[in-house]
């Protein structure tokens, strides 16, 4: 197998080095959760497409850890080579924290290519082998040596928001920075996360696909704002508008050098996670360093005003798409014609007729029956399932509009559906009704309230491998931190204008998904004495699939909301639809 030769070739390049473990994982130079196809070496290392993973290999052994999203999809694609799967957060699989631990011995040399490895991991690694003398080989990209025909760097022009979009300057979102900066007693702020750069700076790009950043870095002093990108990405337009806004633009790399003539007394503030090791090592050792989340990284998450008007308009977009998408399911399935790439496809032609659609913001996840229990599967021309008039058909999908980045997941009745499946889908929606409704006090974390989703699951017994929610970028990615729902421990307060998804599922390997999701605004709600509570307003209108749900399961405040949202979603989405697509959605709307 192809792959199992990559593992032969990566084994001969360590072998030349005296590199004991190699570890590959799924990054780039600015720590991206999705990136470029260039930077995809785990992928072609391992065979394993998902979006999460990490790659270990040693002279005997070769192990692939991904998280509960993957673990369906992964064996799969690891099946047949010698890659064996460690299943993240699981009881009885090691971390990879865990496996060195147990496994390095001293004396021992670890490899990586120091370019995409965060200098928080590096740091990880080290002080967990503290007790042991090891050596670290960081200064070449090894799975790169062996990659032949590795796909080139994307050089698509930039492009700038305007205010009407932002609703904030370029010079204002710099100001905000560098008060910041005093107020920590910083000299410089280094930033090499693209959704950051994008975001400060205001400008968006097509280098990596489905999240509109620019490959770039920044340097923030007390006077001078610099950004760092490949210059031929540059219409004079762009030139202009950030020579307006004091911006000094420098080429991609020249940040190594200018951080390695910093002052040795400076104080420098960053954010670990997000530099990679090689980045980090060039400044001066005797700098400060300040390490702390990425202000712009809390600034970004709070949306402001001109940009929830925005992204209102974006999801009402989107649900007109998904209405006419779902609608030419309802009448075209019972051909046996439509399978799961053909529909994927479609669905992104309905996005495509709204105005100010760019891209999508992530790959489709169409998936019908026993192919959804894959969280994250992805059909394609090659591998692709019919949809048929029976069981459950589940999309995820979302879009890149100018006004904002959209995500929502709907999974609809094809045909008929069995009792099990009914029970598993309203199980879903009371959990997700009872997270979107709910009324909880300011201070409260995405930790303390992710159980309000799981509650009428693990009554039954059933709980989902992953997290409830993530926050979402505004024309940026799709994940956006720091704000999560997750049962992983956060301590990030829900904020104000915190944009994020809340996503429960019925997850049956052989049978079946199901995922209900919508995206709300956190807002204040009533004050009571010296308590502020806080609810989600709620972004995203699509009907829920009346032919799924179990009416008995449901509780009276339950059948109340499920027809409140299906009334506001009916007025929302029927002006923009044809007199049949509008009969349609009110029989779906109707009243339970």
């Amino acid at each position: 197998m192809i792959v199992n030769q990559r593992i032969k070739d990566l084994r001969k390049l360590m072998k030349d080095r005296g590199i004991d473990v190699y570890i590959e994982i799924t990054s780039d130079p600015h720590q991206s959760e999705y990136v470029a196809d260039h930077y995809k070496g785990r992928e072609f290392l391992t065979g394993f497409t998902g979006s999460a993973g990490t790659a270990l290999v040693t002279e005997d052994k070769a192990i692939l850890w991904t998280d509960g999203r993957y673990f369906i999809q992964a064996e799969k694609e690891i099946s047949e080579s010698e890659f064996v799967l460690y299943k993240m957060n699981t009881k009885g699989y090691p971390s990879l924290l865990e496996w060195l631990k147990q496994n390095v011995r001293d004396g021992h040399t670890i490899g990586f290519n120091g370019e995409i490895f965060s200098e928080e991991l590096v740091e990880k690694i080290m002080n967990e082998l503290s007790d042991r003398n090891i050596r670290l080989y960081d200064s070449e990209d090894l799975v790169g040596m062996i990659w032949e025909d590795r796909p080139e760097l994307k050089l698509k022009k930039i492009f700038k928001l305007g205010i009407e979009y932002t609703g904030e300057s370029t010079e204002d979102k710099i100001d905000r920075v560098r008060r910041y900066l005093d107020n920590k007693n910083a000299d410089y702020l280094v930033l090499a996360s693209l959704d950051d750069i994008a975001w400060l700076f205001n400008i968006r790009g097509r280098d990596v696909l489905n999240n509109p950043v620019v490959m770039s870095y920044a340097l923030i002093t007390k006077d001078k704002a610099y950004l760092y990108l490949d210059n031929r990405k540059l219409t004079d337009e762009v030139i202009e508008e950030l020579k307006k806004e004091k911006v000094f633009v420098k080429e991609y790399l020249d940040l190594f050098e200018d951080l390695k003539k910093l002052e040795p007394t400076s104080c420098v503030m960053l954010d670990k996670s997000r530099i990679n090791r090689k980045l980090y090592t060039c400044m001066p050792s005797d700098c400060k360093v300040i390490n702390e989340v990425n202000i712009t990284t809390k600034y970004k998450a709070i949306k402001n005003n001109v940009e929830i008007n925005n992204l209102k308009i974006a999801y009402r977009k989107d649900a007109v798409a998904l209405t006419k998408f779902f609608y030419w399911i309802d009448k075209n399935v019972s051909s046996g014609e439509i399978d799961e790439f053909i529909a994927s496809e479609k669905l992104e032609e309905f996005r495509k007729e709204q105005e100010g659609f760019i891209e999508p913001s992530f790959d489709t996840i169409s998936a019908y029956q026993e192919n959804a229990a894959m969280m994250h599967y992805s059909a394609t021309k090659e591998k692709k399932s019919k949809i048929l008039p029976k069981g459950l058909y589940l999309v995820d999908s979302g879009g890149q509009y100018y006004n904002g980045t959209t995500d929502i997941t709907r999974t609809v009745a094809v045909g008929d559906v069995s009792e099990e499946e009914k029970k598993d889908f309203t199980l879903t929606l009371k959990g997700h009704i009872n997270l979107l409704s709910a009324r909880f006090l300011y201070g409260s974390t995405g930790y303390s309230i992710d159980i309000l989703a799981r509650i009428p699951l693990w009554r039954e017994g059933i709980d989902y491998k992953s997290g409830t929610g993530h926050g979402v970028g505004y024309l940026l990615n799709v994940h956006e931190g720091p704000q999560r729902i997750s049962q992983v421990y956060n301590d990030v307060v829900l904020e104000e204008g915190m944009v994020i998804t809340i996503e429960p599922g019925v997850y049956k390997e052989g049978k079946h998904g199901i995922r209900i999701e919508n995206v709300g605004v956190v807002k204040k709600d009533i004050a009571v004495d010296t308590d502020q509570f806080m609810s989600f307003d709620t972004l995203s209108y699509c009907y829920i699939d009346r032919n799924c749900i179990d009416k008995s399961m449901l509780t009276l405040d339950e059948i109340n909301w499920i027809n409140d949202y299906h009334k506001k979603t009916y007025e929302l989405v029927s002006p923009y639809l044809t007199e049949e697509e509008k009969e349609w959605l009110k029989e779906k709307t109707r009243k339970i």
